[in-house]
């Protein structure tokens, strides 16, 4: 059970990405991908739903947690109709994102609940997914600084018409714009459900959590600072190099979160 549990919030995270990708970018292999990700879960938690309803004839909203189960099902199978027949991907990205925290609080909350080693180590297991989760996130803002870096250099190679052996290696600068642009379109949702996860696991364990500690403040500005480097490039059609600016001063804010919020952090040092 553990184990399905995990898939489960696996394929939906899965899913998730690639309703965002798909929201950013206008990719149909994505939305593809992540629509019939969606599709297994809802097969997956419509097969619980009926073994409940069917075997143990109890209809799964006696309990607080039960109802959640319900709650995100229902979200799904909403998100899957208006994926279908309307086409609004603002409105199905958006209910996904509170579904998966509603599936994500269900599944923790349950573990909880039954209070066995499996249930321990599965929350236990969450915080670890978290951690990863972040790190990647993080990789994939590595990888857009350096290709906004190797922007920025042939940007002054060229200005300064010197240093053309190198132009070559250094790659088209359009291609590095554009592989910026999308790595920080897969970081985005990665460090939102790291932090998802994050807080998710800080409810649940018991753990004592600080709003105002620095390593959350931190993260929670990263988000931001990112999700508002989007915002200039698909809402106010910025390119080129004030935006390679813009994202190397980000990925500054990324290494002080990193190291220096960690130093001054209570929290993470008290788990």
């Amino acid at each position: 059970m553990k184990l399905l549990y995990e898939s489960i919030l696996l394929l939906y995270a899965l899913s998730l990405l690639g309703f965002f990708i798909d929201f950013i970018q206008h990719n149909q292999k994505a939305k593809r991908l992540a629509f019939w990700l969606l599709c297994l879960v809802w097969v997956i938690q419509t097969v619980f739903l009926c073994k409940q309803i069917i075997l143990e004839h109890a209809f799964p909203i006696g309990t607080l947690t039960d109802s959640l189960f319900f709650y995100s099902w229902i979200l799904i199978t909403f998100s899957l109709l208006i994926n279908q027949f309307f086409h609004v991907h603002f409105i199905v990205l958006f209910t996904n994102i509170f579904g998966f925290f509603i599936l994500l609080f269900y599944t923790i909350t349950s573990a909880r609940e039954r209070l066995t080693a499996g249930g321990i180590d599965f929350v236990n297991e969450i915080l670890v997914a978290h951690i990863a989760a972040a790190i990647i996130s993080y990789g994939f803002f590595t990888l857009s600084f350096v290709f906004s870096l190797m922007y920025l250099m042939q940007y002054q190679l060229l200005k300064n018409k010197r240093g053309w052996k190198w132009l070559r290696r250094l790659g088209n600068m359009d291609q590095l714009d554009r592989l910026s642009f999308h790595a920080i379109t897969i970081g985005v949702p990665m460090l939102f459900i790291g932090l998802l996860l994050g807080f998710s696991w800080a409810y649940d364990s018991g753990a004592v959590f600080y709003w105002l500690d620095m390593k959350t403040l931190g993260s929670i500005l990263v988000l931001f600072v990112y999700v508002f480097y989007l915002v200039l490039r698909l809402g106010k059609g910025y390119k080129g190099k004030s935006l390679v600016i813009f994202n190397l001063a980000a990925f500054l804010i990324l290494l002080a979160n990193f190291f220096l919020s960690t130093v001054l952090s209570n929290f993470h040092f008290s788990i």
